[in-house]
């Protein structure tokens, strides 16, 4: 049978591995790509905001999710995380807030995830396998 608190900060691993990796993708996709801090400046300029909020995309898709992976500062990291989603659906995506795909799926699930699973990090912490666990 499974230990009841070794299951749990294995699921606490997978989780931050999970949340890490993936979004460490597209932060490295963002620094490989001309163009893009670019492009996230000019939208947030057109919301009013200051274009150097842009370098704060680093920040959240890479630097966070290498926390993550790490397990070093997983709350404030996990926390970092909501906000970057945040940030990416209120800049690209608030039309598609209320939207399914052609399959039935919600439109927004890769980011929902992306968003809710940072929050759980937020709230659950890194777990005992983590090299700073909290």
């Amino acid at each position: 049978m499974f230990d009841l608190n070794t299951s749990d900060a294995v699921g606490k691993l997978i989780l931050r591995l999970t949340v890490g990796i993936l979004v460490l993708f597209h932060g490295l996709s963002k620094i490989t790509s001309d163009g893009s801090l670019d492009f996230i400046a000019g939208r947030l300029t057109g919301l009013g905001l200051p274009d150097f909020i842009a370098y704060g995309v680093f920040i959240g898709e890479v630097v966070a999710p290498l926390l993550l992976i790490a397990g070093v500062f997983s709350r404030l990291s996990g926390m970092v995380v909501v906000i970057n989603m945040l940030f990416a659906i209120a800049l690209m995506h608030t039309g598609d807030l209320f939207s399914l795909t052609d399959q039935g799926g919600y439109r927004l699930e890769l980011q929902a995830l992306y968003l809710f699973g940072g929050l759980a990090i937020l709230f659950l912490g890194s777990g005992r396998y983590a090299f700073r666990p909290d």
